[in-house]
Order: C-alpha cells, then structure tokens, then sequence
C-alpha cells in the first residue's frame, strides 16, 4: 500500500482506478506481499524438511493457489471440495492433505479414490477407515491438551475443543491400528489461529512429539497453523524468524530421539494471506446520533464477516483523503441488522479516525486476505463484490461480481404440485 497525493494505492494502482474499472465494493489482493509472506515463513526454518501446507480455507480464490503453487505451498483441506479445487489447479494429490472434521466416511473415499492423503480426528472414523481400507496407510489427529487463538472461536486445541483424538487416548489408536493393520505415516495437530505468542506453538510442539514418541515407523508430523498477524496497531508482529529457528532446533532434536529424519509440516493461511487483502467500498451516507458519528457504506458483514463474528479489529482508512483532520466514527453495512458494523471490539464499539469523510469516498478495510470473501454470504440477496489482483501495475481480475442471475441460481421457481 502506497500513499500518493493523499489517495491510496494497491499494488501500483490507485484505488479510484481500481474501483472506477471493477465497481464498489471490492476486494483487492497484492500479489507481492503473499509472496513476500510464504517466503520469510519457508527462509524461517533450517536444517528440516519443511512442507508449508496453505489452509485454503482462509482465502480459496484459484488465482490466490496459483501464486502459492508457483512459490512452492503444499495445501491443507478442510472439505473434498477444497481438495478437489486444488487438485483442478494443479497441485499434486500427493501435496494435499485432508483434514476433515466430524465428516462422513464418504468423504475420505472421495479423496483416496483422487490419490489424496487423509487425516483422521477421530477414533469412531478411524473404526470405520480400518473397517474399510485395512492395512493401508493414514495420519491421525491429535488434540495436545492445549489451545490458543485470537478469539474463544479460533481454539482449536484443549479439553474444550471438539477437534481431534485427545492425548490421553494413545492406547486406543494402538489397538485400532493394531486391529485393522493399518500404517500410521503421521501426526497431526492444531492448536488455534491468530495466535502472536510464540509460547503455546511451542507447547503444542512438545506434545505432539511426545504423542508422535509412542508410534513407529512415522514419515511426518504436523503442528498446523496459527500463525497470526497484527491486525491492530498496537499488536507486534510474530517473529516468525525466531520461532522457526526454535521449531528448527528442536524438531531436529527429537528426529535424533527417534532415530529417524522426518518431515515437519505446518498449515498456515491468515499469515499467507491476510494482509495481502483490502476491501474498498463506497460512503453512501453520513449520519449523526447523541453516541455516534456513522459513516454509510455499500457493503456489509455479508462480505466482512470477522468484526461482527468475533469482534475483530480492522484497521480502516479513507482511501480518498489519506491525510486531514480526523474524525471518530462507525462504519456501518448496508444490510439490515444492528450488528452491521465493522467497529466491533470485544469491548464493545469503538469508534476509529478517518479523515473528513465525504458522500462518494472510498474506504479501505484492511487485512482482509483472510476470512474476507471466503466467509461471505448473500444475505438480503446482495451479492458478493469482484476480487481483483494487483501485480506490478496491473490489475486482474479473478473473481466477476455476482449478479441477480447468481443469486437465483440455486432455486428451483416453479411451485410444487
């Protein structure tokens, strides 16, 4: 992001262009900081093999894999849908991993009929897989005992967390496998997202590899992701220099324990991502209360879900007056429910300072690579916004905004007999 005759600029274009070309609201995604992000993450670790899983659920937009795909990422899929959009753009089914969640069995044969490793999270499905597919291969799941993330939503880990074969139940995976012959290649978890500290990644560290300790013959293990970004100004970035080093270190150490070399692989998505993203809309309207200053704007939490969801912050600027006098305001959704607003802290709303906003400024919501458009919605049938890419000057487009014709595309019009 630049700042030019106090307008800003994405990617080499300025967001008036962007907008006067592709419409308002809109996504814009700089091809040059997702790069930049996978390869400081992949330059943080030494002297393991590293395979760098990207969590297409964060952001799933084809053009957005084809980038990982050309840096080198490897894909972690939640659904065979996801699998099978990875697989349609390229990626090797051996470089995709599945990882479902309370799923049935038809989704694992889904993607072993499509040559992609599955992951199993619990010791029901891994009944049923035994039953099925004895003597193959499978990685398993754990939970380690312990969470953490930016919200009570992200915690993906714990006693309170419904992912995962928790690690006091060894013993039973032992005799299912044992039962059905089956091969387990690696192990798995996943403590939260959003996470900064670089303490609990390394907690979790230490139990998968005490969980990983007690089985044979492995070929990997997985930590997942979780790796955040500093969405708020006072937040300090991750050191994900440091904590590559320190996950380097002693993964090296336990494949000497273990007396063999394996593969480490971690599932990150929101630090790929999530700052490569803005959303551009438009003021329609500028209103004032005893409590508050409102900003009116063409879009809403149909297409930024994240403030309204877990109180997210989002920093939000006006593209069109970068620099002036300040002024507190909410910004406000053009949908009709209260909670339309993108100020929601844990705390409550808090008004953030944009720059004398004007009817037909362009405002910038940034940092929404992640969980932007992949967790938007047609609520009150308004459609979704384009998704552009900005490479070097140029701007491609990669996802049509949605029209009247899509929204009905999936009713069936005529009345029942």
């Amino acid at each position: 992001m630049e700042i030019i005759n106090k307008i800003m600029w994405l990617g080499g274009i300025s967001v008036e262009d962007l907008m006067e070309e592709y419409g308002s609201p809109l996504y814009v995604y700089e091809d040059e900081i997702i790069r930049s992000q996978y390869r400081q993450l992949y330059e943080s670790f030494s002297g393991i093999t590293i395979q760098i899983h990207y969590a297409m659920k964060a952001n799933p937009n084809p053009a957005i894999l084809k980038v990982l795909l050309e840096e080198g990422a490897w894909i972690d899929a939640v659904s065979p849908m996801e699998a099978q959009l990875a697989l349609d753009v390229g990626f090797p089914p051996e470089h995709i991993l599945f990882t479902g969640n309370n799923i049935p069995l038809r989704e694992i044969e889904y993607c072993l009929e499509r040559k992609v490793s599955i992951n199993i999270e619990s010791l029901s499905l891994l009944e049923q897989y035994g039953q099925a597919y004895p003597g193959e291969n499978v990685s398993i799941r754990i939970n380690p005992g312990i969470g953490s993330g930016h919200h009570a939503h992200c915690i993906t880990g714990g006693p309170k967390s419904k992912f995962g074969i928790y690690h006091d139940q060894l013993e039973q995976i032992h005799q299912i496998l044992h039962k059905y012959n089956l091969v387990l290649t690696g192990i798995h978890s996943h403590i939260g997202t959003g996470i900064l500290d670089p303490k609990p990644m390394l907690e979790a560290l230490e139990m998968t590899v005490a969980s990983a300790s007690q089985f044979s013959n492995l070929q990997f293990i997985d930590i997942g992701g979780g790796f955040g970004i500093p969405y708020h100004p006072t937040q300090s970035p991750l050191k994900v220099e440091d904590l590559g080093q320190q996950i380097s270190n002693s993964f090296q150490q336990f494949c000497e324990k273990y007396g063999k070399k394996l593969d480490l692989k971690i599932e990150p998505g929101r630090f790929l991502v999530g700052s490569s993203g803005t959303m551009l809309a438009t003021v329609n309207n500028i209103k004032k209360t005893p409590e508050y200053h409102f900003i009116g704007i063409d879009s809403g939490f149909n297409h930024l879900l994240r403030p309204a969801l877990y109180g997210a912050y989002h920093r939000i600027c006006n593209a069109s007056r970068m620099e002036g006098d300040e002024v507190p305001v909410i910004v406000a959704g053009n949908i009709c429910e209260t909670g339309d607003v993108f100020n929601h802290t844990p705390e409550g709303l808090v008004a953030q300072p944009l720059s004398s906003v004007q009817l037909g400024d362009r405002i910038a919501i940034m940092d929404v690579g992640a969980y932007g458009m992949a967790m938007s919605s047609q609520y009150n049938l308004r459609p979704r916004p384009a998704e552009v890419l900005v490479k070097q000057g140029r701007a491609h487009l990669i996802r049509k905004r949605e029209t009247y014709d899509d929204l009905m595309r999936g009713f069936v019009m005529s009345n029942p007999e």
